[in-house]
């Protein structure tokens, strides 16, 4: 079992929740006060700037991300309806970010092959969801292949559910774009356009869908499928259309033959860590599209690139709370141009620290993925500073 050093012990005890949810090899564990040795579960670790969900299983992650954000004590925390979705592909999670924040205002949760985790099937009796008025009360959204044992579990808890599917990633995308529109009345002409075949480079998109109404829609690096042609057609040539990623992951054919739908816009890096930053920071003033992150008093989500579903699991971050785009880390700590880019965001004070703004990250794993050296380094670079240099504190 892992162990946490002292410095690393900043943090809320939550002990006794996600029974059965995080009892991985990730998990902590500290003695009780009696001295008797019991185990004490630590779901999150927290710095002064950052919290670290605690996990590296992305079924635990969702749980963990959708107990931080609907705390379900009343009405007014609670869910509307939850995302389902399974664990066998990255690109179908992937997609179904688009639904949390409208209709669900809900979490992603994930089943496996063989039924509905014990966890999901207890986070989904915690939260209660009150089912979706746009969507004629629906209390869970399965998206892709469901096998049977998940729908009959759902019955059991009875809740209203829809299902969303198609033959492949792409056919899915389009009808989780066809579906969105149907539910909230319109069809958004903003739609990032994502490799199918290369997640490091896709996935910063799911943050922001997951914030606004712009869907992702899947392309591979020389065909655009079809799917796609007809979502895109749907738009009537004025679709605002961001291709997210460089060439290796979306040739210039391809964006070319999208200027068919509209407008084009490739947003890119030279690797998944600069494409990443290029997208938070990216800001289209035309239409207002992007997160423009430039500046010192923000959230970021903190991932590697190793696990894709787990980026998807806390997806939710950037819809409640203190709003993240994602952003990649190494296991052991910032590459160098993640670390220029936090030193922009840097907060900088004249006379006291008390003046803010403060940053924030969430960071998403278990010290085997992210290790407490690479956490304490994002706690550093996201502290307040005097704006005249030196010791961060002295004289306060």
């Amino acid at each position: 079992m892992n162990k946490i050093s002292a410095a690393m012990l900043s943090l809320t005890l939550l002990a006794g929740v996600l029974a059965g949810c995080t009892s991985g090899s990730n998990n902590q564990a500290s003695t009780d006060q009696n001295g008797a040795g019991a185990e004490v579960l630590l779901p999150w670790i927290a710095t002064k700037n950052t919290t670290r969900v605690n996990t590296s299983d992305p079924v635990e992650a969702a749980v963990l991300a959708s107990r931080s954000l609907w705390t379900a004590q009343t009405d007014s925390n609670r869910p509307a309806s939850v995302i389902l979705t399974g664990m066998e592909s990255w690109q179908i999670a992937a997609v179904s970010a688009d639904l949390i924040h409208h209709p669900s205002n809900g979490p992603i949760l994930f089943f496996r092959e063989e039924g509905l985790p014990e966890s999901t099937i207890a986070e989904l009796k915690r939260l209660k969801p009150l089912g979706a008025e746009s969507n004629g009360g629906v209390q869970a959204v399965l998206v892709g292949p469901v096998p049977d044992g998940v729908e009959a579990e759902l019955e059991k808890l009875d809740l209203k559910v829809d299902v969303i599917t198609g033959d492949d990633p792409a056919e899915i995308a389009r009808n989780i774009d066809a579906y969105y529109a149907a539910v909230s009345g319109a069809l958004p002409d903003g739609v990032i356009i994502g490799s199918v075949d290369s997640p490091e480079y896709t996935l910063p998109a799911v943050n922001w869908i997951a914030h606004m109404p712009e869907p992702l829609l899947y392309v591979g690096k020389d065909e655009i499928p079809e799917a796609t042609v007809k979502a895109l057609q749907e738009r009537g040539g004025a679709a605002n259309m961001y291709v997210l990623g460089p060439e290796a992951a979306v040739s210039a054919e391809v964006a070319r033959e999208l200027e068919a739908f509209g407008r084009v816009t490739r947003i890119s890096g030279d690797d998944p860590y600069a494409n990443a930053i290029a997208f938070a920071k990216y800001k289209d003033e035309m239409t207002g599209f992007g997160w423009g992150i430039t500046s010192p008093g923000h959230n970021l989500s903190f991932v590697t690139t190793e696990d894709p579903l787990l980026a998807t699991a806390v997806a939710p971050f950037s819809h409640l709370g203190k709003h993240a785009p994602l952003i990649y880390t190494e296991k052991d700590g910032l590459p160098d141009s993640v670390m220029s880019y936090t030193m922009e965001l840097q907060p900088k004070y004249q006379d006291s620290p008390a003046e803010g703004p403060y940053n924030h990250a969430w960071i998403t794993g278990g010290t085997d993925g992210i290790t407490e050296h690479a956490q304490s380094e994002i706690d550093d670079m996201l502290e307040i500073s005097p704006a005249s240099g030196g010791n961060p504190h002295s004289g306060h």
